[in-house]
């Protein structure tokens, strides 16, 4: 299993690493279970040692040669078995913690070094996520990593089981069936929350009181996220929670229902709160609104990872006025789908800067029946600027509250662009990006959840050609 998953980061991954790069890294997860335990690497090779005691010394692994990643990662991970098996023998304190701790603080040690989002899936966790691609059991939350321990819950679906038991958005989750949770386990939870149709699962919740309970919850069933519309006059409001199989098909349909009850002045497209889903679907709503021309691509080092997602339909919105809502927590295939938009001219952005999640993930399978969760490539905006770690820039800006956005849209309406600048600076980037530009250029308008005066200000400017052609100048 090591060997597979060696060998996938070698060939796969969005970042080059050496064999001896990820033996190094996974030998750190036998130090972070058991401090007693220390590992030096020379140029020649590596040693395990436990006190003053040398457990064992071997070669460091030679590079990717022409049999390729896959020996080349399958040679790292017998090395770094040998290392294991001397650990195990040598430390309680690890047999303590076990095999399957072992196997997920190892690949989490390698993800460290290469990015935020990679990571390896239990075959529990796995097995629950094949059952979420048709349909889901689950409790109608999400959880995010916080500061300290535990996760925080970043958003409920309404009238789910967590909302009906009450829990609120910034709880905290110390502990999922007993199993308490670190700061980077919110992936691992997000596994742990899921399971069959009528089961229960128990929640240790510290809420912002600081006040800690246990909640009982019964995982209900449900099948994606629906898209809801709603016809206000002549603007139209679609909301997506999501992007899962049918969500173009949803959009199209609610578009085209509002049509059949007369012509519309604008669109008015919700993303706020949505955390992305399939990549396909981006594209595909994104094509609903443009005509021919690129929506994003993706580059990585592997060739495959290359690809260029294009749009071709005609504007099935027959180009009425757009503005598309964001907000702090909208990120993944939510925010292509601004991004492609305001990028094309096709519409203007209302909101905050977005979360910057601009790497791909791969789904690599394993022997033992887990997953890799591995970012093979990253997103491109049409513009040529990269998504990660910046975020979609809004024409206009909600983060100073609703009196500074009013302000804004009173300047949109004179011709002046409070934003221009920042989103001009944003569109002529390339990777790599320094951490100090992308700061700065997030800092232009800071990330936050939407607020309930962010509708009126979209609508405000949707009607307003003069502003409206301001918020989307490029």
């Amino acid at each position: 299993m090591l060997g597979a998953g060696f060998a996938a980061v070698l060939e796969r991954h969005l970042e080059a690493a050496t064999p001896a790069d990820l033996l190094t890294w996974a030998l750190s997860a036998l130090t972070e279970l058991d401090p007693a335990l220390t590992v030096r690497r020379t140029a020649r090779d590596v040693r395990l040692s436990a006190g003053e005691h040398t457990l064992l010394t071997r070669p460091a692994p030679p590079g990717i040669g022409r049999e390729g990643p896959g020996s080349a990662g399958g040679v790292a991970a017998d090395t770094l078995t040998l290392f294991q098996q001397a650990a195990w023998a040598a430390s309680p304190t690890l047999r303590s913690a076990g095999a399957p701790r072992l196997i997920g603080e190892t690949f989490e040690a390698v993800f460290n070094h290469l990015d935020p989002f990679s990571r390896y899936v239990t075959p529990e966790e796995a097995q629950a996520a094949r059952e979420r691609r048709t349909g889901e059991a689950g409790l109608g939350l999400r959880l995010a990593p916080g500061r300290g321990i535990g996760a925080l819950i970043a958003a409920l679906t309404p009238r789910g089981p967590a909302a009906e038991a009450g829990l609120r958005v910034g709880d905290r989750v110390l502990a999922i069936d007993g199993r308490p949770l670190r700061t980077r386990d919110a992936g691992t939870a997000a596994g742990l929350l899921e399971g069959p149709a009528g089961s229960e699962v128990r929640l240790l919740v510290e809420q912002r009181n600081r006040r800690r309970r246990e909640v009982t919850l019964l995982r209900t069933l449900r099948v994606g996220t629906p898209v809801t519309a709603d016809r206000q006059d002549e603007v139209l409001v679609i909301r997506l929670p999501g992007f899962s199989a049918h969500t173009d098909q949803q959009v199209a349909a609610a578009l085209l229902a509002a049509q059949a009850q007369g012509p519309l002045r604008a669109v008015l497209l919700d993303l706020r709160g949505n955390r992305g889903g399939l990549l396909s679907q981006a594209a595909a709503v994104a094509d609903i609104f443009l005509g021919d021309g690129e929506a994003f691509r993706t580059v990585g080092r592997h060739p495959e990872a290359g690809r260029i997602y294009v749009t071709a339909l005609p504007d099935l919105s027959e180009g009425v006025p757009l503005v598309v809502l964001v907000d702090g927590r909208t990120a993944s295939s939510a925010e292509i789908v601004a991004a492609s938009l305001g990028d094309r001219g096709r519409a203007a952005v209302v909101g905050t800067v977005t979360t910057g999640k601009g790497l791909v993930q791969l789904v690599i399978p394993l022997p033992d029946g887990g997953e890799l969760l591995m970012s093979w490539s990253r997103l491109v905006m049409p513009a040529g600027w990269p998504l990660q770690g910046i975020g979609v820039l809004p024409g206009l800006c909600t983060s100073g509250g609703p009196e500074q956005a009013a302000r804004n849209l009173a300047a949109l309406r004179a011709g002046a662009r409070p934003m221009g600048p920042a989103q001009a600076s944003l569109r002529a980037l390339r990777h790599p990006v320094p951490a100090g530009t992308a700061e700065a250029l997030r800092a232009a308008c800071p990330p936050g959840d939407g607020q309930e005066t962010d509708l009126p200000i979209a609508r405000a400017l949707v009607l307003d050609p003069l502003a409206l052609a301001a918020a989307m100048s490029r």
